[in-house]
C-alpha cells in the first residue's frame, strides 16, 4: 500500500513540476524567445538544465526547511505529503483560472504551516522568520529596482542599446583545420555580447526559479522519508523538463506575463533583481514568492525612471512627480536593445536628473494597472493562508489522522 501511495506521490510531484516549468519558462526566457534570440526549443532545454541545477544546489536549503524546518523531522507521512502537493496543486489550478500566478511556495509552507498546527508542532521562530522575509523581500527588490531606475537606467539605454543584423549570430569555422565558433558575417561584437547577455539572464532566471520552485514538489515525500534530497530533485526536474517543452510553448507564443510585457531592456532589470533576491532567499533557506518580489521590482524601476522630472531637492515642499510605469517606455527608438532593427547609441541624449520632462517620460501604454498590481499581491498571499486553514481542518479533523 506504501509503494501504491509513493507511487502516486511522485505522479503529483511529477505534475507540480510540469505546471513550474510551463509557468516559469516564459517568464525565465520569454524576453529571449520574443527577440528571435533563442528558440522554443532551446529555451526549454536551458530552463530545464539551470532549474536543476539551482534546485540541486540552494534548493536544498529550501528543501530542508520545508521538510523539517516547520515542524518535525517525521511528522511527514507519504499520505501527508501527497496531501500538501494536493494543496499546490489546487493553487496552481486557482491561478490558471483567475489569471494570476499563484506562490507554489508561498501554499507549500501554508500547508504545512496548517499540519503544524494542527499536530502543535510548528516551529514559530522558522514561520516567523519566513514571513519577516515575506514582508521585506517585496521592500528591498522595490527600492533598489527604484535606484536603478532613477539613477541608472537611461545610462543602462544607451549602453546595453543593440541592434540585431541580418543572418545567424555565429558560424562555425573550418579553414584552421578543426572546427571554430566565430561571429557571423553581420555579427557585431556589440550584438554578440548583449545578444548572449540576454541568454544569460534567462538562465540565471530558471536558476532562481529552481532553487524556488522545485523544492516545493520535492520536499513532501522527502520529509516522508521515502525518497532521498537528490531523487526527489530529480524528478522535480523532470516534471519541470515536460512543462517547459510542451505547454509552455504556449506562453511563449503571447508572452503573456507582467515581465514580458515590458520593454526588453526593463524586463531585464527586473530578472536580475528578483532573481538575485530570490536566490539569496534560496541560499537561506526561505521559500520565497518571485511573482510578488517581480511586481513590487517592476512598480519601483517604473517609480524611479518617473521621479527623474526632479532633484531630491527639489521635492521638497511641491507636489511629487507624476509617477507612471508607462515611463519605462520612454525607451529611444535610437537606442534599441536585442530585436531592434535600426537605431544609433551614439545619437541619444541622457538628460540630467531634473531636466527631464512629463513629456520625456510618455505614458505610451500603461505596464501595469494599480487593481491587477493589488489583486496580484492579494491573491498571492490569500491562497496561502486558505491553503493553511484548510490544512489545520484536514489534518486535526480528518478521520483517517
Amino acid at each position: 500500500m506504501v509503494s501504491l501511495l509513493l507511487a502516486f506521490g511522485i505522479l503529483i510531484a511529477l505534475f507540480v513540476g510540469f505546471n513550474i516549468g510551463g509557468s516559469s519558462t516564459s517568464v525565465a526566457f520569454g524576453p529571449a524567445v520574443g527577440s528571435n534570440t533563442i528558440s522554443k526549443a532551446g529555451a526549454a532545454a536551458l530552463m530545464t538544465a539551470f532549474a536543476l541545477l539551482g534546485g540541486a544546489t540552494v534548493g536544498r536549503n529550501v528543501i530542508t526547511t520545508l521538510s523539517e524546518g516547520l515542524v518535525p523531522e517525521g511528522t511527514f507521512t507519504v499520505g501527508i505529503g501527497i496531501i500538501v502537493l494536493f494543496f499546490i496543486g489546487v493553487a496552481l489550478f486557482l491561478s490558471n483560472v483567475v489569471g494570476v500566478p499563484a506562490s507554489t511556495s508561498m501554499t507549500a509552507v501554508g500547508a504545512i504551516a496548517g499540519l503544524g498546527l494542527a499536530t502543535n508542532s510548528l516551529n514559530w521562530g522558522e514561520m516567523g522568520r519566513i514571513i519577516t522575509w515575506w514582508l521585506v523581500s517585496p521592500l528591498i527588490a522595490f527600492w533598489v529596482s527604484g535606484v536603478i531606475g532613477r539613477y541608472l537606467y537611461p545610462w543602462l539605454v544607451t549602453k546595453f542599446a543593440v541592434t540585431q543584423t541580418e543572418g545567424s549570430l555565429v558560424k562555425l569555422d573550418r579553414s584552421a583545420g578543426f572546427p571554430w565558433v566565430t561571429l557571423g558575417p553581420n555579427t557585431t561584437t556589440r550584438e554578440f555580447v548583449g545578444t548572449s547577455l540576454v541568454v544569460l539572464i534567462a538562465c540565471y532566471m530558471a536558476f532562481s526559479a529552481g532553487a524556488s520552485n522545485i523544492p516545493n514538489a520535492a520536499a513532501p515525500l522527502v520529509g516522508s522519508g521515502d525518497l532521498s534530497v537528490t531523487n526527489a530533485i530529480l524528478i522535480g526536474a523532470v516534471g519541470v523538463g515536460l512543462g517547459a517543452f510542451t505547454i509552455a510553448r504556449r506562453t511563449l507564443d503571447t508572452v503573456g506575463n507582467d515581465l514580458t510585457e515590458l520593454p526588453l531592456l526593463a524586463a531585464l532589470v527586473v530578472a536580475v533583481v528578483s532573481s538575485t533576491i530570490v536566490a539569496v532567499l534560496s541560499e537561506l533557506g526561505v521559500p520565497a514568492s518571485f511573482v510578488i518580489v517581480a511586481t513590487m521590482s517592476i512598480v519601483g524601476l517604473g517609480w524611479g525612471r518617473a521621479t527623474r522630472t526632479a532633484t531630491l531637492s527639489e521635492t521638497v515642499g511641491r507636489d511629487p512627480p507624476d509617477v507612471s510605469v508607462g515611463a519605462l517606455a520612454a525607451e529611444s527608438e535610437d537606442a534599441p536593445t536585442v530585436g531592434g532593427k535600426t537605431g544609433d547609441p551614439s545619437r541619444v541624449e541622457t538628460k540630467p536628473i531634473g531636466d527631464e520632462e512629463s513629456e520625456d517620460l510618455p505614458k505610451a501604454s500603461d505596464l501595469f494597472e494599480p487593481g491587477t498590481t493589488a489583486r496580484v499581491i492579494v491573491l498571492q498571499n490569500v491562497v496561502p493562508a486558505i491553503a493553511t486553514v484548510a490544512a489545520f481542518l484536514v489534518f486535526r479533523y480528518g478521520p483517517w489522522f
